[in-house]
């Protein structure tokens, strides 16, 4: 243990290029603690040597070097899987594959710096520490900003682990948002250094964590009544089939099938609920609102169907701009309201004015003006939400009309089998908690699964699997506090934890002890 705790020190104390390695590396380990992987037990060790090189540095310049390094290697490392969207354009962008994540760390990496540099201000000790992860936490909150935002991975999402542990530990988020659990996990991080009453304290607030979360996983039953019977098709068409559109009339076919074997399923199943099918983002190999034939021909598929809710491009001849949407159909085929995506990946569906070379095909598209809330005729209100707009924590519902579930269309298959399709599923799973709704989730590789209002998965289809998803969605529960207050909930707690952090005088972390 001394020998571990001195090699512990040695690299804390690195300067220059050496300590510049020691970051990349400690971000990089503490990026396995984020799904699938799940390696909590890594948090404290890399947190911690990340405030232990802030001690060291020689001022605040130094100690904002430290953080950016390290959140180089935890960006890098955490987002490894964007290579795979570029080897689908390979011949065009080869040169790009090894530049996706770095290239990406390094626009993100500034807001760890500031957090590094910022804490070096305050005198060290336990002050220092609290100061730190609340700076961490406003920070990586911050992240909603960069781009058209891009908060991928808060660290409040390690503990959507699977089955019931993940259940548990994700239900505060019904008060306090991911972003609540983010400050949460950074405090807990960095318990080794606070010496023994706060360790004590550490452990009494993971007791508590626990408890709560266990108390409320028991205590609420899902519902069935209100909200439909839904079928998620998985046409499993992979992206390189997709973007050559050599197979565009098997793929509907393929759909056709699916749907129409989905929705007899359905109708067995659903009692007295309407039965609702969707297919995934961009499903539909076309422009399904001006396509008179192919719409009556989906829902005599998915005939008996009250609704069926289709993910295709949108041309607007207006101001001649393309849109990502999801698109209702009603039976006949008539067509319901669209929904357009308003949240575009940078890089894949329009192009930052920064970047000196073209990478998005054609212009790229539009976004659309915001979450609304579908009412069509004999289904529950439901929230449409297009792929990456699921990632932001309090921004996916309408909070002047709240839906009773959530519909999220995705297509993961431009990142490969790989942690980003798993990383993507959990924040569905932590948007569900944080608003007391059942979501539904079609994808178009996978995973699609559903939901209930703790965030508990009823039920899935797995990756690189084609076929359909059939299950009821349990009722809605009531508005949480997160739900109603938002993200003002977390940046309370953050201003009052830097606060206290500032007030702290006593010492923490002693390197004798």
């Amino acid at each position: 243990m001394r020998f571990l705790r001195d090699l512990y020190m040695r690299l804390s104390r690195q300067h220059g290029w050496r300590a510049d390695l020691v970051m990349v590396l400690a971000g990089g380990l503490y990026a396995l603690g984020f799904p699938p992987v799940h390696a909590v037990m890594v948090l404290p060790v890399a947190f911690c040597l990340l405030a232990l090189a802030i001690d060291h540095a020689a001022g605040w310049k130094e100690a904002a070097r430290r953080g950016f390094m390290f959140a180089m290697g935890l960006y890098t490392v955490g987002l490894y899987w964007l290579m795979y969207a570029i080897l689908i354009r390979a011949d065009d962008f080869w040169w790009l594959v090894p530049l996706a994540s770095p290239g990406c760390a390094v626009i993100l990496a500034p807001l760890s710096a500031f957090s590094a540099g910022v804490s070096r201000l305050v005198p060290r000790g336990t002050g220092r520490l609290v100061v730190l992860a609340a700076l961490w936490t406003l920070t990586d909150m911050a992240r909603v900003y960069v781009f058209s935002g891009f908060p991928w991975n808060p660290p409040g999402s390690v503990w959507a682990f699977p089955g019931l542990a993940g259940d548990i530990m994700l239900q505060p988020a019904a008060w306090i948002g991911v972003d609540g659990l983010t400050l949460l996990t950074c405090l807990l991080s960095l318990a080794p250094l606070y010496g023994c009453t706060g360790r004590l304290a550490c452990a009494g607030v993971l007791a508590a964590w626990v408890a709560c979360g266990a108390l409320r996983v028991a205590s609420i039953h899902d519902i069935y009544g209100h909200n439909p019977e839904v079928v998620l098709v998985q046409g499993n068409v992979p992206e390189t089939e997709k973007i050559s559109r050599d197979s565009d009339v098997a793929v509907f076919r393929r759909y056709l099938e699916l749907t129409h074997a989905g929705v007899q399923a359905g109708l067995r199943e659903a009692d007295d609920r309407p039965v609702v099918f969707a297919w995934p983002e961009s499903a539909f190999p076309g422009l399904l609102l001006e396509d008179d034939i192919a719409r009556p021909m989906i829902m005599q598929a998915g005939q008996g169907a009250a609704a069926g809710v289709i993910g295709t491009l949108r041309w607007l001849e207006a101001d001649r701009h393309w849109r990502n949407s999801m698109v209702a159909l009603l039976p006949g085929g008539q067509p319901g309201p669209p929904y357009d995506k308003a949240h575009l990946v940078p890089f894949g569906e329009y192009q930052p004015a920064f970047l000196p070379f073209h990478v998005v095909p054609g212009d790229g598209l539009t976004p659309g003006p915001g979450v609304q809330t579908w009412h069509l005729p004999g289904v529950a209100p439901v929230g449409p939400l297009i792929c990456y707009e699921v990632i932001f924590s309090g921004q996916v519902v309408d909070p002047h009309d709240r839906p009773t579930w959530l519909l999220n269309s995705t297509n993961d298959a431009w990142y490969g089998n790989s942690a980003g399709p798993r990383q993507h599923l959990a924040a569905v799973r932590i948007r569900a908690v944080e608003e007391g709704l059942p979501v539904a989730r079609a994808a178009n590789t996978g995973i699609s699964a559903i939901f209930d209002g703790r965030g508990h998965e009823l039920a899935r289809l797995g990756w690189d699997r084609r076929g359909v998803l059939v299950h009821a969605l349990p009722d809605a529960l009531p508005g949480t506090f997160f739900g109603h207050y938002g993200r003002l909930v977390p940046l309370f707690l953050v201003g009052v934890t830097g606060l206290a952090g500032l007030l702290w005088r006593r010492s923490g972390f002693k390197e004798g002890s």
